[in-house]
């Protein structure tokens, strides 16, 4: 096959990937894709032309995954169109080159050690993506959004996500994905991915957590304030008032609103806004749970979500604070040496303090409730390493995860579905319930078995109203996190490198 030729199936091939997730869901997709890049890498040996395959795969797959930040960034953000769509291809040809590098380094190994071709493709590929993957979670902070393993949240592999995480998942995918490759060649391969997926069914039905105390009733709010008012000054006082009316309509165990729902700093806020909303707590028995950004000094803040339990007083409430810690690149800290990049841009509260890793959850009831604000529910070994210290040090153990999140930065798009999904693998990894209160959407609640059993409309105005149990105990993902599909990945590699020195010396 032309060299060009393979970059062009492996360009197009990436940027179909995109069908594969929410809210197309055709997760077969992405297997069938990912069994294409693999046959074009076995028709080239030589490193140069795996990499540029594998690079135009990768920037493929991240560019159609990921082009709602050119809404952000040029809609909201006022940025230059070209600089936006160039700025978003840069940062997909960026990261396309750890799968540039994951294709380059299986074909030195299969070269150095002669592999056969089942080896190169059953233990050398598979590896070597879910390590590509992996990297993409943590370099730079981490941008691990349309990772592949969640394209499975409905496939049979989503009852490997409490096992090995949607790395894992993503691992098992490849895996598949070799074998179909392979089949021409051995048709008793087969076997293989028909077992994989019948396991992932098996696994399902496995309970990984119990049932923890009562159910909680719980109203989401989404308050459905367009991006480009949101923090206008002469909106402000309107969208105090709307959150709480929005807040006061209905008691519930638990009131949650989205992410910087409060447009102020909380020392900004009018003096008795607080008080009233700790005394309506208290007189219906209800947990507030308030996404405002708070500054503890003139030169930092942070985006945080603010607890009022029904203990506290009319005239000083008593608050649980939790601080977003992973922040997002750009809007909410600047990296070295990119401040002219954000000027170009129109985003207020641009640089925040991080907060705690090991934050405690705020106590509704006889449930523990840990939150999570927007883009840090892309980390499923962070909420896992939460959920662990908790175990280890004697803490309140979470039974909910909570997640505040924004997202109307990105419009009416793929974003939002998207995100959606990635909970519901948080949800899956942990085996505990997701509830998400969004500012446009996707507001929802969704079960330890990551289905989602109530969602609002998005870009609607609307308060989503369920009856929650909670959860608790340790998934094989919490106690290992990413550990074991990385020590995995490692050992085939090895493997794969030792069956080929035994074969060159036999």
């Amino acid at each position: 096959m032309p060299p060009l030729t393979a970059i062009l199936l492996a360009l197009i091939a990436g940027m179909s990937n995109v069908f594969a997730f929410a809210p197309f869901g055709w997760w077969p997709l992405q297997i069938a894709t990912l069994a294409l890049l693999f046959y074009l890498l076995t028709q080239h040996t030589t490193f140069k032309q795996s990499c540029l395959t594998g690079w135009a795969f990768g920037t493929g797959w991240l560019v159609s995954g990921v082009y709602w930040l050119y809404i952000s960034m040029h809609v909201y953000g006022g940025m230059p169109s070209a600089m936006a769509a160039l700025a978003v291809f840069l940062l997909a040809a960026f990261l396309g080159l750890l799968v540039a590098g994951a294709a380059g380094l299986a074909s030195w190994i299969r070269t150095r050690w002669q592999l056969s071709l089942p080896l190169y493709l059953l233990l050398v590929l598979p590896a070597v993506w879910v390590l590509a993957e992996w990297t993409r979670g943590w370099i730079f902070t981490g941008f691990p959004w349309v990772a592949s393993g969640y394209a499975h949240t409905a496939s049979p592999l989503a009852g490997f996500a409490p096992v090995i995480g949607v790395y894992g998942i993503g691992w098992l995918a490849a895996l598949v994905a070799a074998s179909l490759v392979l089949l021409p060649r051995c048709k008793k391969i087969m076997a293989l991915p028909v077992l994989l997926l019948i396991a992932g069914l098996g696994l399902q039905y496995i309970d990984w957590t119990q049932p923890h105390g009562t159910p909680i009733s719980v109203r989401l709010l989404q308050g459905n304030v367009p991006q480009e008012i949101k923090f206008d000054a002469h909106q402000a006082n309107l969208t105090l008032r709307q959150y709480e009316d929005m807040i006061r309509a209905m008691p519930a165990d638990l009131i949650a609103t989205p992410e910087t729902a409060l447009p102020l700093l909380l020392h900004q806020l009018p003096a008795d806004y607080l008080p009233r909303l700790a005394s309506y707590a208290t007189a219906s028995n209800s947990h507030l749970a308030i996404g405002v950004p708070v500054s503890d000094d003139p030169v930092s803040y942070a985006n945080s979500v603010i607890g009022i339990s029904p203990t506290s007083t009319d005239t000083t409430p008593s608050l649980y604070r939790y601080d977003k810690h992973h922040l997002v690149p750009f809007g909410e800290f600047i990296p070295f040496g990119f401040r002219w990049f954000v000027n170009m841009m129109h985003i207020p509260l641009g640089d925040f303090t991080r907060g705690s890793k090991t934050p405690l959850p705020f106590a509704v009831k006889d449930q523990w409730v840990l939150p999570n604000i927007c883009y840090e529910d892309l980390f499923g070994e962070e909420i896992a390493d939460q959920l662990r210290a908790s175990r280890s040090n004697g803490t309140p153990e979470a039974s909910m995860l909570l997640n505040l999140s924004n997202i109307a930065w990105f419009g009416d798009s793929v974003a939002l579905p998207q995100h959606l999904q990635i909970s519901q693998m948080r949800a899956l990894e942990t085996g505990r319930p997701m509830l998400r209160a969004t500012n446009t959407g996707a507001t929802a609640i969704i079960g330890p078995k990551g289905s989602i059993t109530a969602e609002l409309a998005p870009f609607t105005l609307g308060v989503l109203t369920a009856s929650v149990q909670g959860y608790r105990g340790a998934t094989p993902y919490i106690i290992l996190g990413n550990s074991l599909i990385v020590g995995i990945a490692a050992l085939l590699l090895l493997g794969a490198i030792l069956l080929g020195r035994r074969r060159r010396h036999s």
